[in-house]
């Protein structure tokens, strides 16, 4: 037996002669926040959906808990929590019946349920909406309502598949203080996201794109081994016509927008800052400040795809 909470070897799902994922390796440690980082269509939704026995793999292996998910579907959906995009909660039933509803289904005692929920609506914030119908909860607090249920069991292992997707940044900042508080207690939280800010809060994310990994490890260690140079942040108020003058420029690697700004990796550093002043001044466009700046995640997604693209 294995020491990992989630083992994945060759891992891989066809939709006939589409791949959606595409032989993936990969583990995740007892405890852990481990994040799924990617584009929508990139392959982590069809990935969690293995993982939690929902959907059989076309080939590869994988093991959550110990169980594996191809013979032990069923031991493996005992010993997990599952939050689906689309929260499976019944908009009609108040937040106290939904909770009830998924400690009966998770098998817990009638006897120890109202305790367990008390427990749970404490712990996610839900005190005083216990009456209330799910479907006239806000986002954020049907987000909340959807983790709870999904953790009501006590499962060793959470899957959270893009949990926050829609909620406002103060929701999403809650929600992530809830996660905390799980992997406090001793579960691993497995939780798929597009947002980059969110991956930098996982102890390891894997990066994947078109079902494939192109790269896994923390953040502090992709950002230190993925970008090579420095990265410039331009700030000007063109930002797409600054992204095409820089792009051609000698020393610089490769140019990319982030938000406002232009993210500009070279090798040179500061040194070709001169060069970048000269040829936006010379193309009309105004510069508003220039600066070295340490590497974001998003800085090594768009490296890594930058470059295998």
């Amino acid at each position: 037996m294995n020491n990992f909470a989630v083992e994945c070897r060759e891992l891989t799902k066809c939709f006939g002669t589409f791949t959606a994922v595409d032989h993936i390796s990969f583990t995740v440690k007892p405890g852990e926040i481990f994040g799924m980082l990617g584009p929508n269509g990139s392959g982590k939704s069809t990935t969690i959906r293995m993982l939690c026995g929902i959907m059989d793999p076309t080939f590869g292996q994988a093991t959550v808990a110990g169980k594996d998910i191809r013979t032990e579907p069923d031991a493996v959906k005992e010993l997990i929590g599952y939050m689906s995009q689309k929260f499976s909660l019944y908009p009609d039933l108040t937040a106290f019946e939904n909770l009830r509803f998924y400690a009966g289904i998770y098998g817990i005692p009638k006897e120890h349920q109202a305790e367990r929920i008390a427990e749970v609506m404490e712990s996610t914030g839900l005190s005083g909406q216990e009456n209330t119908l799910a479907g006239n909860l806000s986002t954020g607090v049907r987000q909340r309502l959807a983790l709870g249920s999904a953790i009501i069991h006590n499962p060793k292992i959470i899957f959270l598949d893009e949990p926050t997707s829609g909620a406002d940044p103060v929701s999403r900042r809650r929600f992530w203080n809830l996660i905390y508080d799980i992997t406090d207690s001793g579960a691993t939280v497995i939780v798929t996201t597009h947002y980059m800010d969110e991956a930098e809060r996982c102890d390891s994310v894997l990066l994947i794109e078109s079902g494939k990994i192109i790269a896994c490890g923390s953040p502090d260690s992709l950002k230190k081994e993925r970008i090579s140079g420095q990265i410039l942040s331009i700030d000007t108020n063109q930002p797409t016509e600054a992204m095409e003058v820089s792009a051609t420029l000698p020393g610089v690697e490769d140019v990319a927008l982030y938000g406002r700004y232009v993210h500009i990796f070279t090798k040179e550093g500061i040194a070709v800052s001169g060069r970048i002043r000269d040829a936006l001044q010379k193309a009309g466009i105004k510069l508003l400040s220039i600066e070295v700046v340490p590497p974001t995640l998003e800085d090594v997604f768009v490296r890594l795809i930058g470059g295998k693209e």
